[in-house]
């Protein structure tokens, strides 16, 4: 397989999966770096694979003052993804401004906020302007019905935390797979963020300090195909089982599509719906990693 011709499933799959979020842990590199990271990455060949820029919505000035000059070298632009402060108004109003001044080159088009009740969500989608789609992170608690249910009924989005920076951050297969089915049913597309750095499950170095602490990490392969699996109706039981998979010889992708262990399909039809419907993208602070990795097993 070349860099220049992935298998049409990989491609499918992987089509602008990695939202940069350099900015933020592991890695929390400063915004020139980051900035010229994201440049880089623009113009390799694995560009298809990624997504938005992920910037606090308190740093979209020092963002520009570092990006400007690449900007105005790109053909293509660049797409923002703005994490909302405490005040949704506020946020909404400095992103207005930001667009106002710098678009088409960069343009804020995604919002990601933290709601933790029915009423953050009803307000922040009252004061959204058309432009921006917004990802809610919400709590995977006994909340989590109510709270899927009031996305649904808004036509909003959710975004569930898949990780961290220490072993506890880590949600269990099982409220991964609560988080899902929950969205599944109420057809609200989400977004994964943190902890997904590695295409398939594994144990790793959660941070990349000497001598950092080591935790079980879910992969972005097991995550999004879990996803998928769960949308053709696998139980539980199966779903628990595709999400804990360390196995690169478990996953088989073709022309065609990709098969799990032989026995469970899905085509190239099945990964379109999944990523335009249901799950949109991850966010993660490198994007040489998970390329590195999906190298490593034979994926790019």
């Amino acid at each position: 397989m070349t860099d220049s011709a992935p298998k049409e499933s990989i491609r499918v799959l992987l089509t602008e999966i990695i939202d940069y979020a350099g900015l933020f842990p592991p890695s929390e590199v400063s915004m020139a770096e980051a900035v010229l990271n994201y440049a880089t990455y623009k113009n390799s060949n694995y560009n298809w694979m990624l997504g938005r820029f992920v910037v606090p919505v308190s740093r979209l000035d020092e963002f520009w003052e570092a990006a400007g000059d690449f900007i105005s070298r790109d053909k293509n632009g660049w797409r923002l993804s703005v994490l909302a402060g405490e005040d949704i108004y506020d946020t909404i109003r400095k992103t207005d401004d930001f667009n106002a001044h710098h678009s088409p080159f960069v343009f804020c088009d995604t919002l990601e906020v933290r709601a933790t009740t029915e009423s953050k969500i009803e307000n922040t989608a009252e004061a959204l302007p058309d432009y921006l789609k917004a990802y809610f992170e919400i709590p995977n608690n006994e909340r989590l019905g109510d709270l899927v249910a009031t996305l649904a009924f808004l036509g909003q989005r959710a975004k569930i935390r898949t990780g961290g920076v220490t072993a506890d951050a880590f949600p269990r297969p099982n409220e991964i797979i609560r988080f899902v089915r929950t969205c599944l049913a109420a057809n609200v597309p989400f977004k994964a963020t943190a902890g997904l750095h590695h295409p398939l499950r594994c144990f790793k170095p959660l941070t990349y300090a000497a001598n950092a602490p080591q935790g079980t990490m879910h992969g972005f392969l097991n995550m999004f195909l879990t996803v998928a699996f769960a949308r053709e109706g696998c139980e539980s039981l199966i779903l628990e089982e595709i999400l804990e998979d360390e196995f690169e010889e478990g996953f088989v992708f073709d022309q065609g599509g990709v098969t799990w262990r032989n026995d469970y399909f899905l085509s190239i039809a099945q990964l379109v719906r999944l990523r335009r419907e249901n799950i949109i993208s991850f966010g993660s602070c490198s994007f040489d990693e998970p390329i590195a990795d999906l190298q490593q097993i034979g994926l790019l």
